[in-house]
């Protein structure tokens, strides 16, 4: 039985296959993929279990994942229709220029927050210009969640990128309002860090 249909150039489907032990289902147990996310010939996309033993599912192409058609959990017949394959991502997208937005969006951003560090126009410069640019890197992993199919820091992963981006970014802003002297913010433990760090 074959594992995989093509329902059109762009987009192939791979099917819940025969474990080879007379079985007629499995259940999904966990998902390692999620829509957004590259994939590449022979990468293990799912692990199912059945009857008799738990079985990782290799995907036997290179693409973006386009949907995964059910949750963990699942039972599943032999046959169906388990993860939908993008084969040629961005080739009904926008320009790359225009698909790029969000990439370029978080570094405009943060290059205006350095300028203003570097260039010190105002009072209270070098504050503003670090909160916008954790600003730019919490944005990043709002827009990384809001538009998966865009890549930034990890190709591969979303995960990465969202974690990457949001953790650096909150660390920054939160830095950045405790910062000596006047703070904006008032935390005690983030204060007496700081002042570790220093020492």
């Amino acid at each position: 039985m074959t594992t995989m249909t093509e329902t059109s150039a762009r987009f192939r489907e791979f099917k819940m296959p025969d474990v080879g032990e007379g079985l007629t289902e499995a259940e999904i147990l966990k998902w390692f993929v999620q829509p957004g996310d590259t994939v590449t010939d022979g990468q293990v996309v799912c692990e199912v279990e059945t009857a008799k033993a738990a079985v990782e599912l290799p995907i036997p192409f290179d693409g973006v994942v386009h949907e995964l058609r059910f949750p963990e959990g699942t039972t599943v017949d032999v046959g169906q229709v388990i993860i939908a394959i993008d084969v040629a991502p961005g080739s009904g997208d926008a320009p790359a220029p225009a698909r790029q937005w969000p990439l370029l969006t978080v570094l405009c951003a943060a290059g205006l927050g350095l300028l203003i560090v570097v260039l010190d126009p105002f009072d209270q410069a070098f504050r503003v210009g670090t909160i916008l640019i954790g600003g730019a890197l919490i944005a990043g992993a709002v827009l990384r969640w809001v538009v998966p199919s865009v890549g930034m820091l990890a190709v591969r992963s979303r995960f990465t990128d969202l974690v990457t981006y949001g953790v650096m970014g909150t660390l920054i802003v939160l830095l950045a309002l405790v910062a000596q002297p006047d703070p904006w913010l008032d935390v005690p433990i983030l204060e007496d860090a700081v002042r570790f760090t220093i020492r």
